[in-house]
């Protein structure tokens, strides 16, 4: 960006959690009605920008610093209590039966001008910052995909990266190797040095495909940040990032039939600190775009099956979103949503199939694929890493009772319970995920939003818009 913008440097995240969080509230913030559900929703939105930064701390001083460590556990404290009020207020959200307009504070030109503006400048951040290691590795994965060829350390990869993301990356990475050529030209900087968004990224123990770092081969590391490695997950981050912003104005064009919402909910979400510190995450930002794909589809049942399908080939949680979306196309789409759905999955079994040298590495594959193994209680990230990972238990048994329950509750489901309940279950996985420990916001964050901004949609039930 500097070589567009003169003496151009990159906003520091905090000094971009200031500044974002006060141009949230003179966009966003209602002065005429300051005891407004919205006016609390924006401020719990800014309430998560602290303890990201506090995290971000943390790593910085990982090597050994216990002050560092003490900052970081604190943050993720921080972020479970505002994730839990705003599970609480997700899950109340069908009986806000009166929902006022509240429009933003600007005009749909002036945040279409914003939006624009800031997503261009976080794309360059992304351009100019090096991807995560993990998200390198899938671009190998998605090469063996491509050749047939099969690599047995794929497994451990897999627990935090299913068979839908070298699928997706397929494109992205035919056209990198034909921009740079196959071998991807020359090394790129260390990702265990700079994250993503440039920012210092936690330390870890092994290498994307689970080999101890000090016994990986220079040459594979070589391999692993070559040009086309980088490219590949640079553009799957932009294209994410993309349909995210894309998805949610739609949605308020089409399922909300007010585009100034859309743009609303997009323009905020460019906005938010979380978005800055981890634009460049394919991790966070794929499984939310499919999800958001899914409710902008859901019209087209066999299409937003298809789209749950491929998320739940990213991760497996939104596995759990099937009783929910079940019930709602009981009466009307079931079987075109679960045959969408059955269409990607076969589509992501053959890609394991594909990659897989025996019948017993397939099954092993499969297993990982659909999370069929004992949560994990040795070395977990994030959060866990602070706590007794044996309390993940009953949060999982209560976060398996609740998606059970969406199937019956509440009988009559509409759009907006739909919006509502899918970010809920999503936000449910983040408390006892053991891999980003509450980090993942994308995965729920794009559907909050629209639940904070959606009309009244109780007409919107599938009996009545399934095509």
């Amino acid at each position: 960006m500097s070589q567009v913008l003169f003496r151009y440097e990159r906003v520091d995240p905090t000094t971009w959690a200031y500044l974002a969080s006060l141009l949230a509230v003179a966009l966003y913030f209602k002065f005429s009605r300051l005891w407004s559900v919205r006016n609390l929703d924006l401020i719990g939105l800014i309430l998560l920008a602290p303890p990201l930064l506090l995290v971000k701390y943390g790593w910085t001083g990982w090597a050994g610093d216990e002050h560092a460590k003490a900052i970081e556990h604190l943050g993720y404290v921080w972020l479970f209590v505002v994730s839990g009020l705003f599970m609480i207020r997700l899950l109340l959200d069908a009986t806000m039966v009166r929902r006022p307009l509240l429009e933003p504070n600007l005009s749909v030109g002036g945040l279409t001008f914003l939006g624009i503006s800031l997503f261009v400048f976080l794309m360059a951040n992304v351009m100019q910052g090096t991807p995560d290691r993990i998200d390198l590795s899938v671009s190998q994965r998605a090469a063996h995909l491509r050749d047939r060829s099969v690599d047995p350390s794929e497994l451990d990869s897999l627990s935090t990266h299913g068979p839908g993301f070298p699928l997706l990356y397929l494109l992205p990475r035919i056209f990198s190797e034909t921009l740079l050529g196959e071998n991807g030209g020359n090394e790129m900087p260390d990702p265990d040095e700079t994250k993503n968004d440039g920012e210092p990224t936690a330390p870890q123990s092994s290498d994307p495909v689970g080999v101890p770092a000090d016994s990986a081969s220079s040459s594979a590391e070589s391999n692993l940040n070559s040009d086309v490695h980088v490219v590949t997950a640079q553009a799957v981050a932009i294209l994410s990032q993309i349909a995210i912003v894309v998805g949610l104005v739609l949605i308020g064009l089409r399922n909300f039939d007010n585009i100034k919402t859309g743009i609303a909910a997009a323009a905020l979400y460019l906005l938010l600190p979380y978005t800055a510190m981890w634009t460049g995450s394919v991790t966070h930002s794929l499984p939310g775009a499919l999800v958001v794909g899914a409710v902008l589809m859901y019209r087209r049942p066999l299409f937003a099956g298809a789209m749950i399908g491929l998320a739940f080939g990213t991760i497996y949680y939104p596995l759990f979103l099937l009783p929910l979306w079940i019930s709602f196309y009981w009466r009307r789409g079931l079987t075109r949503f679960l045959l969408g759905m059955a269409v990607a999955v076969a589509l992501l079994v053959v890609a394991l199939a594909l990659t897989a040298s025996d019948t017993p590495m397939f099954l092993a594959h499969l297993r990982q694929m659909i999370g069929m193994h004992f949560p994990i209680v040795a070395q977990p990230e994030g959060a866990w890493q602070f706590w007794d990972p044996v309390y993940r238990y009953p949060i999982l048994a209560a976060f398996v009772g609740l998606s059970l329950s969406l199937a019956l509750w509440p009988a009559q489901k509409n759009l907006g319970t739909l919006i509502a309940y899918t970010s809920a279950v999503m936000l449910g996985t983040q408390f006892w995920h053991a891999h980003s420990g509450g980090l993942a916001l994308a995965w729920y964050l794009p559907l909050l939003l629209l639940t904070i901004f959606r009309p009244n949609l109780e007409d919107r039930m599938a009996l009545a818009v399934v095509k």
